[in-house]
């Protein structure tokens, strides 16, 4: 296996650490404050050509693997993860199901916008009762002619608010169960569409997470991603997709956790010494740094296997698995090592934390992951 990187991944890696370090960083504190969406980073993203960067250039992409996407992923997480998140959406799970499954009308009608950054895409799977258990779906979708009508509610819709598109999961015969579930692209706009409750949260806390109501709400039949009852199989494929952003996301985290924690230990002084030369210390950045080279490693592995065609799913729940638990405990060790500096907002890593934990639950929780990984070793 080679580990070097090609000219082009050096390329994207030194243009997002660079566009992270200059543009992203002087912001981020306030941003997390406030919990103030990045509209104008999000705009200079996709002009970068990071909003769509495995959609084909025919599409307004850039065209490039998954290799490239999880770099730049890494690196613009590493700085603030609210805009990871927001770029994984758009990337992994909206441009990915349209560009996998969408008809040409609907690719020339939204993919080309969404892949440049012109628009922004969301995501709407989990409801009240549908969170890891995603086929009991409440939201229902009744065939009218050559339209369908939406009703039901949607929770944790990450870019809920400030997406110019959603793909909506609903049941179109809830007889079916998970083979009667469809996806439709809903415009903003749409009358019956409407953003409901903005959650407060814990951690990434400048992207916006909602839940949407759908009240009568008329989408035409063009808007249905593949045929009907397609939609569950659509959700689950783009979810593993959207595991290897996730990895990714918590990979720049954790780098951040360490980077961090390496700068304070060489200048923190106790006992007269930098506590860089406690080997308490140094355990705690060993530890670190070998679990973050791991969760590179698999999360790469990944990226590789879903670009060469390959089954990649369980390779991506290890990845997702493995990375956001070292995320957590680098925050956690970050934090230790800082000691009471770590516990106030001004040394930035209360704020990993913080950031960290969500990687562990959204896009399929930790325990969903060890289910898909137990079931590819035991079918």
């Amino acid at each position: 296996m080679d580990f070097s990187l090609n000219e082009t991944h050096s390329m994207i890696r030194e243009t997002a650490r660079k566009f992270a370090d200059e543009r992203i960083a002087p912001g981020t504190i306030d941003r997390d404050e406030k919990e103030e969406f990045p509209r104008e980073i999000v705009r200079e993203l996709g002009e970068l050509g990071f909003m769509g960067m495995m959609v084909p250039e025919e599409w307004g992409g850039s065209g490039l693997d998954t290799t490239a996407y999880v770099f730049a992923l890494e690196e613009i997480s590493r700085v603030d993860a609210s805009v990871g998140v927001i770029m994984s959406v758009n990337n992994s799970l909206v441009c990915y199901g349209i560009n996998k499954d969408g008809t040409q009308a609907q690719k020339e009608k939204y993919l080309r916008d969404l892949a440049s950054g012109k628009k922004l895409g969301a995501f709407a799977l989990s409801e009240p009762e549908a969170g890891s258990d995603a086929s009991n779906q409440r939201t229902t979708a009744d065939r009218d002619g050559d339209s369908y009508v939406l009703n039901g509610t949607k929770n944790w819709i990450t870019n809920g608010s400030t997406a110019d598109i959603v793909l909506v999961m609903t049941a179109t015969d809830k007889a079916k169960g998970a083979k009667g579930i469809s996806t439709f692209i809903v415009e903003k706009g749409t009358p019956g569409f409407t953003v409901a409750k903005k959650e407060r949260k814990l951690g990434i806390r400048s992207s916006d997470t909602v839940s949407l109501s759908f009240a009568d709400c008329r989408v035409p039949a063009a808007n249905r991603i593949g045929a009907e009852g397609d939609g569950f199989r659509f959700a689950m494929k783009t979810l593993e997709g959207g595991r290897i952003g996730i990895a990714a996301q918590a990979l720049g985290i954790a780098q951040a956790c360490l980077d961090a924690s390496v700068s304070y230990a060489k200048e923190r002084k106790a006992f007269d010494r930098p506590i860089a030369e406690l080997q308490a210390i140094q355990f705690k950045i060993a530890d670190m740094a070998t679990n973050i080279d791991a969760s590179r490693m698999l999360t790469l592995k990944a990226a590789a296997l879903k670009d060469a065609g390959e089954p990649f799913g369980p390779d991506a729940a290890m990845a997702k698995l493995f990375a956001s638990h070292t995320a957590v405990e680098s925050a956690l060790e970050a934090i230790q090592i800082h000691g009471g500096y770590g516990y106030v907002r001004e040394y930035l890593v209360e704020r990993y934390l913080r950031d960290a934990k969500i990687t562990e639950i959204y896009e399929g929780t930790s325990e969903i992951q060890r289910v898909v990984i137990a079931r590819s070793l035991l079918r």
